[in-house]
């Protein structure tokens, strides 16, 4: 996919100041080191535009992506984000039920064969209780593993479906995915786990973040990207009906 980085700017733009500038990123651009397409730190080099990304999400994940106009933001930025002080909030359909109103996975993650994201230990020795995914210790894999935090609320229910607000807690590289998968509830349409062909797009969505910005006033950012219409599609959710279950995530979010 080219990506057109004037149409990007005109439609995707949520913030933007002297330093910084966030989009709500579509489903299927990425955000750099595309080895294929472009994406969206070239297509902006091409433009004539320096960006510096602060942080990435996958190229099937829409929303939220701040982008660095200079370099002493983005230092400041990443920081946090490598720190784990920085807020971030994702949704997620999953096409399953029976999952907790909340609850934590607490499953560390490695790298396996072809450089596939996966679980560090055997699907087999996942435990739960008091709403908590783990394993012991002794259960790990001789490999090495990196622990891996991700909550998460379910904010609406239908017959086949749930969707999820969560915050990763640490950032490894597709956590919520290989997360709710290996706990039995993949995202709808993510390749990595769903073969079925059925579905456009991966329903998972970068939503909020919320980070320290000292050079603003007051000194921080708290950002959203709305979903557009195309996340709500396996829920069959009306525009009033998407806008009431965003007001149930952010409040069930700022409760916690």
């Amino acid at each position: 996919m080219d990506v057109d980085w004037a149409q990007v700017r005109r439609q995707c733009v949520v913030f933007e100041d002297a330093a910084v500038v966030a989009l709500n990123k579509p489903a299927g651009i990425s955000v750099t080191g595309e080895r294929h397409d472009s994406d969206l730190v070239e297509a902006a080099a091409a433009a004539g535009e320096t960006l510096y990304p602060v942080h990435r999400i996958d190229k099937v994940t829409s929303g939220l992506v701040l982008l660095a106009k200079e370099l002493g933001a983005h230092g400041q930025l990443t920081r946090q984000f490598n720190k784990q002080t920085a807020e971030k909030a994702y949704l997620a359909i999953v096409e399953s039920t029976g999952l907790p109103d909340r609850g934590v996975i607490e499953l560390p993650l490695s790298v396996g064969r072809k450089n596939r994201v996966r679980i560090a230990a055997p699907r087999e020795s996942i435990r739960t209780a008091a709403d908590r995914w783990f394993v012991d210790p002794a259960d790990l894999l001789d490999t090495k593993n990196y622990p891996s935090i991700t909550r998460f609320l379910a904010v609406h229910r239908d017959e086949d479906h749930t969707v999820l607000a969560l915050r990763p807690i640490t950032g490894r590289r597709h956590q919520i995915r290989v997360h709710l998968a290996w706990i039995g509830h993949p995202i709808v349409g993510d390749p990595l786990f769903d073969k079925s062909g059925r579905h456009e797009r991966t329903h998972l969505h970068s939503w909020q973040l919320g980070l320290a910005a000292p050079w603003r006033t007051p000194p921080e950012l708290a950002l959203t990207a709305t979903p557009g219409p195309d996340f709500w599609l396996p829920v069959r959710a009306e525009q009033h009906d998407a806008e009431a279950i965003l007001d149930r995530a952010d409040q069930l979010l700022r409760d916690r």
